[in-house]
């Protein structure tokens, strides 16, 4: 399949386009509102692949081209820009395509991070509720170590949560998803789910911070 990261500059982003691109045959478009920006960044991935042996190659296009040549679209961009980011790139989604949501509101003070739920319930409903009609929102990758999934050289070992309504999408998703070595998904169920799920991320940010070696923590259920 062909995989866009919309916000793939970002740090979730770089970690998703590097470890799509080296474990996985999926074709890897790393999309930006910057055409050059994604373009410059998508050569810097594809040279990290190159220096590790890896016939790999990343492309960059503007959010939109990027959208419209994808079969499933991962919103890595900021919470606050979820909703916008849909419904600028609506008109180049097809039906059948998938929109993926990693994102979760957080604020900070001067105890730690703290879940910031919005008003629609959660950052994935926000996706759900801008998305066109037959194109179905899944929720993944939402508590994963920006830092850790960009290191070719660490080993993963975790699991992602997989949340969405449509069982195929979901699937499809969950399939994406295991194609990284390490990364294994499990299902959450639909996405009124996505509050517990999207709450665990500033829960893992406060115990890597407050506690030596666990920089880059991330979650295994057993």
């Amino acid at each position: 399949m062909d995989i866009a990261i919309l916000g793939g500059t970002g740090d979730i982003g770089e970690g998703l386009a590097l470890r799509l691109a080296a474990d996985t045959s999926h074709e890897v478009l790393v999309g930006s509102r910057d055409a050059k920006k994604a373009e410059t960044k998508a050569e810097e991935y594809t040279t990290e692949l190159d220096s590790r042996g890896l016939d790999r190659e990343v492309y960059g296009f503007e959010n939109v081209a990027a959208a419209e040549a994808a079969d499933v679209v991962v919103l890595a961009v900021p919470p606050y820009h979820v909703g916008d980011t849909v419904e600028a790139v609506a008109d180049a989604l097809d039906d059948g395509d998938v929109l993926v949501s990693p994102a979760t509101g957080m604020k900070r003070d001067e105890e730690g991070f703290h879940y910031h739920k919005p008003g629609a319930g959660s950052v994935t409903r926000i996706a759900a509720d801008a998305a066109p009609e037959g194109v179905a929102v899944v929720g993944a990758f939402h508590n994963l170590a920006a830092a850790r999934l960009a290191n070719l050289d660490a080993d993963l070992g975790i699991d992602t949560l997989v949340i969405g309504d449509d069982e195929d999408a979901k699937g499809i998703v969950a399939d994406v998803a295991e194609g990284i070595e390490g990364l294994r998904a499990l299902d959450a169920g639909g996405i009124a789910n996505a509050p517990e799920i999207e709450g665990l991320t500033p829960l893992l940010i406060n115990v890597a911070s407050n506690n030596e070696g666990l920089h880059d923590l991330g979650i295994r259920f057993q």
